[in-house]
Parts: C-alpha cells; structure tokens; sequence
C-alpha cells in the first residue's frame, strides 16, 4: 500500500533519515540553546532530510518493515544521532567546566547568570568562555561538519540495530574523561597565575599586618585573570582548533564502535 504519490518504501526511508538528521540537529551547540524556535529546528531537520534522504536510499531497508521493527529502528537511529551529538556536547561542557574554575578562584562565586542555551544558572566565566567556543565554532566552519557527518554516518553505520559489546561504552567513558583534562588545560594559566598571586599577597599580609589584602585581593584577581585570558586567546583557540578536529575522528570511531 503507498500513499498517495509517495510509495511507502520512499516514505519509510525518509522517516527513517529523519529520526537520525532531527536528533543530530538538535544537538548541534549552535542549535540547543532554547532561544533557537522548535519550528527551526524541525524545519531545518525536514529540509535537510528531503535534500539527503534519496542519497541515503542504498543504506536503507528495501522492504517494508513491520510496524514494531520500523519502531525499533526509529529509536537506534535517534540514538545515533544522540550520541553523536554528546560527543560533541563534551566539549562545550569541558570548556564550561574550566570557565567554572576561573570564575571561583576570580572570587566571582556568587555572581551567577542565567544561561538560555541550559536554562541553568552559570558563572559569569563560564558563560563568557561559551560564548568564546560557540563563536570559535562558527568560525573555523565546524558546524558544516554535522551535514557530512549525517551521509558519513549512513556509509559507515546504516540504519540497524546498534552493538554496544564492541568497546562504544568504553569510548564514550573515554571521552568523558578527557572532559575533565581538557577543562584542566583550559584554566590552567590562570590558576597557576592566581596561585603565586595568592601566595604573594599571604606574604604581604604577614610583612605588612596593616595592609588591606582580602580587599586588595578582589580587584587583583580579577585584572591578572583577564589579562592572562587575554594573553592565552591564541593558544586557547589552537586548543580548540584541535579538539574539534579530533572531535570528527572520535565521532566516526565511534560509529565503527556500534556497528
């Protein structure tokens, strides 16, 4: 039975395209934030998926699939495209992490805003280095990544049941814990920084009783941390740059993960 002037098994494979492309573009960090409208989002996911899904007609089924199988393969491919999109939220929570830090040990630990993209309260550093990475993001194209990752995807893990037995738990709890690395390297400079910083001021506190430090510790902190932000911009995004570009690797050896 085919609908009208759509047979059912050109149907079956935009659906099936659609599940993986919707769940990919919802995770992509320019995407999550909940300023962006639902209807966007899905707009974006359908246009993409017309333009993709006849491309993706050799990996498919070629036969209809009974209803509950057809369910079934709707739910792995929305976990593809989930995990995909985790991997990439490492990242950015990596980053959002280190910023954290800074903002803690810059004595802004209770200015706190609300950030749209979480709906959550975060610290003022943590907020200022998000936007940092979502702009680096933008920039170096990364976002055009997404769109080749949906067809290479579909070459390398076509629309089946997903094998979680050949090490893809084992990678995902890898690149959790390079999360916390990253977050480290991202707020080194300024905590070693702030450190000697601290340690001077304990100093002058003992040599000079009469001198002020917890209130001269506040402007201090705060002007030696942007400066040191300032002067680690570049490194920072080098950082970055590379991340992301390991952060294409560990999506397609993930995908291998759960043929």
């Amino acid at each position: 039975m085919d609908l009208p002037f759509i047979p059912l098994q050109q149907f079956q494979d935009f659906l099936l395209c659609l599940a993986r492309v919707i769940a990919l573009v919802a995770a992509i960090p320019a995407f999550t934030s909940s300023q962006v409208a639902g209807r966007i989002k899905i707009g974006l996911a359908v246009m993409t998926s017309l333009l993709l899904f006849p491309a993706m007609a050799p990996f498919t089924p070629k036969v209809a699939l009974p209803l509950t199988e057809f369910g079934l393969l709707i739910v792995n491919e929305v976990l593809v495209g989930v995990m995909i999109g985790l991997v990439t939220q490492m990242v950015f929570a990596a980053i959002n992490f280190g910023g954290t830090v800074i903002g803690y040990q810059m004595g802004f630990a209770a200015a706190n805003i609300f950030d749209p993209q979480t709906t959550q309260q975060l610290s003022l550093m943590s907020q200022f280095v998000n936007i940092l990475a979502l702009m680096a993001f933008l920039a170096m194209d990364v976002h055009h990544f997404f769109f080749r990752a949906i067809i290479e995807s579909y070459t390398v893990l076509p629309p089946g049941y997903l094998d979680f037995s050949q090490g893809a738990i084992q990678e995902l709890m890898r690149l959790a814990s390079h999360m916390f690395v990253l977050g480290v390297k991202f707020s080194a400079p300024v905590l070693a920084l702030l450190l000697i910083t601290n340690l001077v001021l304990g100093i002058l506190a003992r040599v000079f009783p009469q001198l002020n430090v917890f209130m001269l510790s506040f402007p201090l902190n705060i002007g030696i941390a942007f400066l040191v932000i300032s002067l680690t911009l570049g490194a920072t995004f080098s950082v970055l740059r590379r991340e992301f570009d390991t952060m294409g690797e560990n999506i397609i050896n993930l995908l291998y993960l759960l043929k």
